[in-house]
């Protein structure tokens, strides 16, 4: 069933929340006010302490790593930037001249990466959002870049403003988002010439966590840099010593970088600012249809790009990027939360772990709809990202029919699952407190535990409760009106924007801000041919 026919069916009433699924102090909903005053959240700052699952020997992962730098050395990559191709050339690459066919002596690729900082801090103009990427750091972005956005009463639509705004200010609402993860819908009513300005300007205004920048060119790079200094309310110094902003690089698989990704590192990179290089290599289509075959290409083309973030500026922070997937061999689409998707996650998170560089992947589906299938994909997604040592986790929550549309309901169902993440995660209790012996003597053979001093003192915060789980017995949900997470997510999507609050931003920022996109728009913004 499509969303469109989800759109026209007469909704049910919506009932209050069941008991179980309310807010508990110190829980999922701790009272807002509470947490504005004490700075904390349990989900701003997540470790994975987990052992790693593999699913390549010492011996499969050094052939992958030998065959990446074998196709590097022996059949190179295209480079479609003049300057890149200096810079490389100047670094000790193989250019051919004429052409823009560029190979790398494997030395030359483990001597750059050596440089790359296994960890580092992405600063957010509010310092609480400050997040650390690297070793078990865990970060969560909301999905970016979809064309289309949909809600069960809209339906399926272009990309607007008013949807983005809506989208990031629920990316502000919940702690468990610490990073927009660039436009989470593309808000094709604002011209593309100026649609970074506008766009970035409000990520600066209604939320107060890190973002990111779309590599589109030089200029658009520039400007994004200076509205992330303005909202920092920092000089270009002291950004270029606290990383402030990221960008996606994706390189033009099979084996290509293209200009403005390539300018795009060039700007950042030069400024200490984040890059995350992510080959696009599905099997089957972009890369040889084998998950082995895939993910070589995906770690040559990785590899190539973070080494030249290194020519560019050694030391500047970059991630290892992994989004290696297959597709429908009988229609060509692609397929995500696959099993073939998982080993790819996981093979590409030893490799990262291998180089000793922070690693990207990311929550994917591909289902049209908030159904059983999008909850299972992202499910095993999120397996495999957590088993394989993901850092930075793009598209976490939004993401629906393959990456083309932005769901509201989407967004809300994996929040909720990224919250049970984050719980699991949580290291156990064992201290003598929680081995719970004092309340076993009191309540001794038969007895129960719903009284004892030991649960009463702990039963409103003991256990995780869910956003959308309805827990109601059948004839209680029945006489409720049979609602669906659907219309649970409908819901809560809804109540949090009603009650989202715009975060403090000092006024001479915010004149400051308004005055160069002003000026900037003035200018023409970014020259289009449209």
């Amino acid at each position: 069933m499509s969303d469109n026919e989800f759109s026209a069916m007469p909704l049910v009433d919506q009932p209050e929340a069941p008991v179980e699924r309310r807010r508990r102090a110190g829980g999922r909903g701790a009272d807002r006010t509470a947490r504005r005053s004490t700075g904390h959240s349990k989900y701003l700052n997540l470790v994975n302490t987990m052992t790693k699952s593999t699913v390549l020997s010492e011996d499969a992962l050094e052939a992958i790593h030998d065959a990446s730098l074998t196709i590097l050395e022996e059949i190179g990559m295209d480079v479609i930037l003049p300057e890149a191709r200096q810079r490389m050339k100047a670094a000790g690459a193989d250019v051919t001249e004429g052409t823009d066919r560029v190979r790398f002596d494997r030395g030359l690729i483990m001597e750059m990466i050596a440089s790359v900082p296994p960890a580092f801090t992405l600063h957010a103009r509010n310092p609480i959002r400050n997040v650390q990427i690297g070793g078990n750091n865990l970060v969560f972005a909301q999905i970016a870049s979809a064309p289309f956005v949909a809600d069960r009463e809209g339906g399926r639509r272009a990309g607007n403003q008013e949807d983005f705004r809506k989208l990031v200010k629920l990316a502000q609402s919940y702690d468990i988002i610490h990073t927009t993860g660039g436009y989470p819908v593309e808000p094709i009513d604002i011209h593309a010439s100026v649609r970074h300005l506008d766009c970035l300007s409000d990520m600066v205004k209604l939320t107060d966590k890190a973002f990111h920048c779309y590599s589109l060119g030089q200029q658009r790079n520039i400007d994004a840099l200076e509205i992330a200094r303005i909202g920092r309310g920092i000089s270009a110094e002291q950004m270029e010593q606290e990383p402030s902003l990221f960008t996606i690089i994706n390189t033009s698989s099979p084996l290509r970088l293209d200009g403005p990704m390539l300018q795009g590192i060039i700007e950042m990179s030069s400024r200490n600012q984040v890059v995350v290089v992510t080959p696009f290599t599905l099997a089957g289509a972009m890369a040889p249809v084998t998950i082995a075959g895939a993910v070589v290409q995906q770690n040559a083309e990785a590899l190539a790009g973070i080494a030249f973030t290194q020519m560019v500026r050694k030391g500047a922070p970059v991630l290892y990027g992994g989004f290696t997937s297959n597709v429908d061999m009988k229609t060509g689409a692609p397929a995500f939360g696959t099993p073939e998707y998982m080993k790819a996650v996981i093979a590409g998170g030893q490799l990262a772990r291998k180089y000793n560089i922070p690693y990207r992947t990311s929550n994917t589906n591909a289902s049209n709809t908030l159904d059983a299938q999008a909850a299972y994909e992202s499910g095993f997604s999120l397996w495999a990202l957590t088993q394989g040592g993901g850092n930075f986790i793009m598209h976490s929550a939004g993401w629906s029919e393959g990456g083309l549309t932005a769901s509201f309901e989407k967004f809300i169902l994996d929040v909720d699952m990224l919250q049970m993440v984050a719980e699991f995660l949580t290291p156990l209790d064992v201290s003598q407190d929680a081995l719970g012996l004092d309340a076993v003597r009191d309540v001794g053979p038969g007895g129960h535990y719903f009284g004892t001093a030991h649960t009463l003192a702990r039963y409103e915060t003991a256990f995780y409760s869910p956003i959308l789980s309805d827990w109601r017995n059948f004839e209680t949900w029945t006489e409720a009106g049979r609602p669906t997470t659907y219309d649970h997510a409908n819901r809560v999507f809804k109540d949090k924007l009603n009650e989202y609050e715009k975060p403090p931003l000092d006024l001479a920022i915010e004149v400051e801000l308004d005055d160069f996109v002003a000026r900037r728009k003035r200018e023409g913004g970014v020259a289009t041919d449209f």
